[in-house]
Protein backbone atom coordinates (compact mmCIF):
# COMPACT_ATOMS: atom_id res chain seq x y z
CA UNK A 1 0.00 0.00 0.00
CA UNK A 2 2.92 2.37 0.59
CA UNK A 3 3.91 2.04 -3.08
CA UNK A 4 0.34 2.82 -4.12
CA UNK A 5 0.09 5.99 -2.03
CA UNK A 6 3.55 7.08 -3.16
CA UNK A 7 2.46 6.91 -6.81
CA UNK A 8 1.18 10.01 -8.68
CA UNK A 9 -2.35 10.71 -7.38
CA UNK A 10 -4.29 11.09 -10.64
CA UNK A 11 -2.63 8.14 -12.37
CA UNK A 12 -3.01 5.76 -9.44
CA UNK A 13 -6.68 6.67 -8.94
CA UNK A 14 -7.57 6.46 -12.63
CA UNK A 15 -5.75 3.15 -13.06
CA UNK A 16 -7.27 1.60 -9.94
CA UNK A 17 -10.81 2.65 -10.91
CA UNK A 18 -10.34 1.36 -14.45
CA UNK A 19 -9.00 -2.00 -13.28
CA UNK A 20 -11.68 -2.46 -10.62
CA UNK A 21 -14.57 -1.47 -12.91
CA UNK A 22 -13.30 -3.69 -15.71
CA UNK A 23 -13.00 -6.68 -13.38
CA UNK A 24 -16.54 -6.12 -12.10
CA UNK A 25 -18.02 -5.75 -15.58
CA UNK A 26 -16.20 -8.62 -17.29
CA UNK A 27 -16.57 -10.79 -14.21
CA UNK A 28 -20.34 -10.46 -14.40
CA UNK A 29 -20.65 -8.64 -11.06
CA UNK A 30 -21.71 -5.36 -12.66
CA UNK A 31 -23.78 -4.91 -15.79
CA UNK A 32 -21.96 -3.05 -18.54
CA UNK A 33 -25.23 -1.27 -19.29
CA UNK A 34 -24.81 0.57 -15.98
CA UNK A 35 -21.56 2.28 -16.97
CA UNK A 36 -21.58 2.91 -20.74
CA UNK A 37 -22.18 6.31 -22.31
CA UNK A 38 -25.74 6.62 -23.61
CA UNK A 39 -27.36 10.05 -23.73
CA UNK A 40 -31.02 8.97 -23.28
CA UNK A 41 -30.05 7.27 -20.01
CA UNK A 42 -27.82 10.12 -18.88
CA UNK A 43 -30.66 12.65 -19.16
CA UNK A 44 -33.37 10.21 -18.09
CA UNK A 45 -36.19 11.74 -16.06
CA UNK A 46 -36.64 11.83 -13.10
CA UNK A 47 -33.29 10.17 -12.19
CA UNK A 48 -30.53 11.17 -14.63
CA UNK A 49 -27.60 8.75 -14.70
CA UNK A 50 -24.85 11.38 -14.90
CA UNK A 51 -22.14 9.02 -13.63
CA UNK A 52 -21.94 7.62 -17.17
CA UNK A 53 -19.93 10.69 -18.21
CA UNK A 54 -17.12 9.30 -16.05
CA UNK A 55 -17.58 5.53 -15.91
CA UNK A 56 -17.46 5.23 -19.70
CA UNK A 57 -13.70 5.87 -19.35
CA UNK A 58 -13.22 3.04 -16.85
CA UNK A 59 -13.98 -0.11 -18.86
CA UNK A 60 -11.32 -1.95 -20.87
CA UNK A 61 -11.72 -4.87 -23.22
CA UNK A 62 -12.18 -8.35 -21.80
CA UNK A 63 -9.62 -11.08 -21.17
CA UNK A 64 -5.99 -10.04 -21.42
CA UNK A 65 -7.06 -6.56 -22.51
CA UNK A 66 -7.81 -5.81 -18.86
CA UNK A 67 -4.15 -6.30 -18.00
CA UNK A 68 -2.66 -4.69 -21.11
CA UNK A 69 -4.96 -1.65 -21.15
CA UNK A 70 -4.47 -1.07 -17.44
CA UNK A 71 -0.70 -1.41 -17.85
CA UNK A 72 -0.55 1.06 -20.73
CA UNK A 73 -2.78 3.50 -18.87
CA UNK A 74 -0.55 3.36 -15.79
CA UNK A 75 2.73 3.37 -17.72
CA UNK A 76 2.10 6.48 -19.80
CA UNK A 77 -0.09 8.48 -17.43
CA UNK A 78 2.29 8.08 -14.49
CA UNK A 79 5.22 8.89 -16.76
CA UNK A 80 3.59 12.16 -17.73
CA UNK A 81 2.38 13.06 -14.26
CA UNK A 82 5.82 12.47 -12.72
CA UNK A 83 8.20 13.58 -15.45
CA UNK A 84 6.56 16.03 -17.85
CA UNK A 85 7.49 19.68 -17.49
CA UNK A 86 4.13 20.75 -18.87
CA UNK A 87 2.41 19.39 -15.72
CA UNK A 88 4.75 20.97 -13.19
CA UNK A 89 2.10 22.62 -10.99
CA UNK A 90 -0.35 20.85 -8.66
CA UNK A 91 -3.53 19.92 -10.50
CA UNK A 92 -2.14 20.48 -14.02
CA UNK A 93 -2.34 16.80 -14.96
CA UNK A 94 -5.88 16.55 -13.59
CA UNK A 95 -6.92 19.52 -15.75
CA UNK A 96 -5.30 17.80 -18.74
CA UNK A 97 -7.28 14.60 -18.15
CA UNK A 98 -10.54 16.55 -17.80
CA UNK A 99 -9.87 18.41 -21.05
CA UNK A 100 -9.17 15.13 -22.88
CA UNK A 101 -12.34 13.63 -21.47
CA UNK A 102 -14.53 16.53 -22.58
CA UNK A 103 -13.19 16.48 -26.14
CA UNK A 104 -13.52 12.69 -26.38
CA UNK A 105 -17.09 12.85 -25.08
CA UNK A 106 -17.97 15.50 -27.66
CA UNK A 107 -16.37 13.67 -30.58
CA UNK A 108 -16.44 9.92 -29.91
CA UNK A 109 -19.64 10.14 -27.88
CA UNK A 110 -21.63 13.03 -29.32
CA UNK A 111 -20.64 12.70 -33.00
CA UNK A 112 -19.73 9.03 -33.46
CA UNK A 113 -22.16 7.60 -30.91
CA UNK A 114 -19.53 5.62 -29.02
CA UNK A 115 -20.24 4.05 -25.63
CA UNK A 116 -16.80 3.26 -24.14
CA UNK A 117 -13.87 5.67 -24.30
CA UNK A 118 -11.07 4.01 -22.35
CA UNK A 119 -9.07 3.20 -25.48
CA UNK A 120 -9.39 6.78 -26.73
CA UNK A 121 -8.15 8.14 -23.41
CA UNK A 122 -5.16 5.77 -23.34
CA UNK A 123 -4.28 6.74 -26.91
CA UNK A 124 -4.50 10.45 -26.04
CA UNK A 125 -2.15 10.00 -23.08
CA UNK A 126 0.24 7.91 -25.20
CA UNK A 127 0.29 10.66 -27.84
CA UNK A 128 1.26 13.32 -25.30
CA UNK A 129 3.85 10.94 -23.86
CA UNK A 130 5.36 10.47 -27.32
CA UNK A 131 5.53 14.25 -27.83
CA UNK A 132 7.33 14.74 -24.52
CA UNK A 133 9.83 11.91 -25.07
CA UNK A 134 10.95 12.39 -28.67
CA UNK A 135 13.85 10.14 -29.62
CA UNK A 136 13.20 7.65 -26.82
CA UNK A 137 12.86 3.96 -27.61
CA UNK A 138 9.82 2.07 -26.30
CA UNK A 139 8.78 -1.57 -26.36
CA UNK A 140 5.29 -2.36 -27.61
CA UNK A 141 4.69 -6.03 -26.89
CA UNK A 142 7.71 -7.65 -28.61
CA UNK A 143 8.66 -4.74 -30.89
CA UNK A 144 11.00 -1.85 -30.01
CA UNK A 145 10.79 1.40 -31.93
CA UNK A 146 10.91 5.19 -31.60
CA UNK A 147 8.27 6.50 -29.21
CA UNK A 148 6.89 8.80 -31.94
CA UNK A 149 5.33 5.74 -33.56
CA UNK A 150 3.67 4.54 -30.36
CA UNK A 151 0.17 6.06 -30.81
CA UNK A 152 0.05 4.93 -34.43
CA UNK A 153 1.05 1.39 -33.48
CA UNK A 154 -1.72 1.31 -30.88
CA UNK A 155 -4.25 2.63 -33.40
CA UNK A 156 -3.15 0.08 -36.02
CA UNK A 157 -3.53 -2.77 -33.54
CA UNK A 158 -7.07 -1.65 -32.73
CA UNK A 159 -7.87 -1.46 -36.45
CA UNK A 160 -6.60 -5.01 -37.03
CA UNK A 161 -8.14 -6.62 -33.94
CA UNK A 162 -11.39 -4.68 -33.50
CA UNK A 163 -12.14 -3.14 -36.88
CA UNK A 164 -12.37 0.35 -38.41
CA UNK A 165 -15.26 1.58 -36.24
CA UNK A 166 -13.36 0.89 -33.02
CA UNK A 167 -10.22 2.48 -34.48
CA UNK A 168 -12.16 5.60 -35.48
CA UNK A 169 -13.61 5.86 -31.98
CA UNK A 170 -10.12 5.48 -30.50
CA UNK A 171 -8.68 8.05 -32.91
CA UNK A 172 -10.72 10.74 -31.19
CA UNK A 173 -8.11 10.51 -28.46
CA UNK A 174 -5.51 11.73 -30.94
CA UNK A 175 -7.68 14.72 -31.76
CA UNK A 176 -8.15 15.53 -28.08
CA UNK A 177 -4.44 15.26 -27.25
CA UNK A 178 -3.33 17.24 -30.29
CA UNK A 179 -5.88 19.97 -29.54
CA UNK A 180 -4.49 20.24 -26.01
CA UNK A 181 -0.95 20.39 -27.38
CA UNK A 182 -1.97 23.06 -29.90
CA UNK A 183 -3.75 25.27 -27.37
CA UNK A 184 -1.12 25.02 -24.64
CA UNK A 185 2.17 24.76 -26.54
CA UNK A 186 2.09 25.13 -30.33
CA UNK A 187 -0.14 28.20 -30.68
CA UNK A 188 1.37 30.17 -27.77
CA UNK A 189 4.95 29.31 -28.84
CA UNK A 190 4.79 29.57 -32.62
CA UNK A 191 1.56 31.47 -33.29
CA UNK A 192 2.00 34.30 -30.83
CA UNK A 193 -1.21 33.37 -29.05
CA UNK A 194 -2.04 32.91 -25.40
CA UNK A 195 -2.45 29.70 -23.45
CA UNK A 196 -6.16 29.65 -22.59
CA UNK A 197 -6.12 26.43 -20.57
CA UNK A 198 -5.21 27.09 -16.94
CA UNK A 199 -5.66 24.94 -13.89
CA UNK A 200 -8.44 26.51 -11.79
CA UNK A 201 -7.40 27.84 -8.39
CA UNK A 202 -9.79 25.47 -6.61
CA UNK A 203 -8.13 22.48 -8.32
CA UNK A 204 -4.68 23.75 -7.36
CA UNK A 205 -5.73 23.99 -3.72
CA UNK A 206 -7.30 20.54 -3.93
CA UNK A 207 -3.91 19.15 -4.98
CA UNK A 208 -2.06 20.99 -2.23
CA UNK A 209 -0.82 24.17 -3.93
CA UNK A 210 -1.54 26.09 -0.73
CA UNK A 211 0.91 23.88 1.17
CA UNK A 212 4.69 23.79 0.88
CA UNK A 213 6.21 20.70 -0.64
CA UNK A 214 9.06 19.12 -2.58
CA UNK A 215 8.64 17.95 -6.16
CA UNK A 216 10.98 15.25 -7.44
CA UNK A 217 10.97 14.91 -11.22
CA UNK A 218 13.19 13.46 -13.90
CA UNK A 219 14.61 16.88 -14.71
CA UNK A 220 15.34 17.88 -11.10
CA UNK A 221 14.00 18.53 -7.62
CA UNK A 222 12.27 21.74 -6.61
CA UNK A 223 10.84 23.21 -3.45
CA UNK A 224 7.32 24.58 -3.80
CA UNK A 225 6.36 27.27 -1.29
CA UNK A 226 2.76 27.61 -0.20
CA UNK A 227 0.81 29.72 -2.67
CA UNK A 228 -0.48 33.07 -1.54
CA UNK A 229 -4.04 34.27 -1.71
CA UNK A 230 -5.00 35.32 -5.26
CA UNK A 231 -4.17 38.92 -5.95
CA UNK A 232 -3.40 41.14 -8.91
CA UNK A 233 -2.28 39.34 -12.02
CA UNK A 234 -3.33 35.86 -10.85
CA UNK A 235 -5.92 33.60 -12.38
CA UNK A 236 -9.42 33.55 -11.01
CA UNK A 237 -11.17 30.50 -9.64
CA UNK A 238 -12.13 29.30 -13.08
CA UNK A 239 -8.62 29.26 -14.51
CA UNK A 240 -8.70 32.37 -16.66
CA UNK A 241 -6.07 35.01 -16.05
CA UNK A 242 -7.12 38.60 -15.58
CA UNK A 243 -5.23 41.13 -17.66
CA UNK A 244 -6.63 44.00 -15.56
CA UNK A 245 -5.07 42.50 -12.47
CA UNK A 246 -1.61 43.38 -13.75
CA UNK A 247 -2.33 47.12 -13.99
CA UNK A 248 -1.21 49.60 -11.38
CA UNK A 249 -3.38 51.58 -9.05
CA UNK A 250 -3.95 54.32 -11.65
CA UNK A 251 -4.57 58.03 -11.32
CA UNK A 252 -7.38 60.38 -12.18
CA UNK A 253 -6.94 62.12 -15.52
CA UNK A 254 -6.05 65.76 -15.11
CA UNK A 255 -4.79 65.26 -11.59
CA UNK A 256 -1.39 65.89 -10.15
Amino acid sequence: MEAYWAAPPVSRTLTALTFATSILVHGGLLSGNRVVFYLPWIFKFPLPEVWRFITSFWVTGGGLSILFDTYFLWMYSSGLEKESGRFSQPGDFFTYIIFLGLVILATAGGILGGAIFTQALILAIAYTYSQDNRGKKVSFFIITFNVMWLPWAMLLMTFVLAGPDAALNQAMGLIAAHLYDFLTRLYPTFGGGRNVIHTPAIVKRWFGADKPGIQVRGYGTSYRPASQAPGRGTSNGFGFSSAWGTRGQGRRLGGD
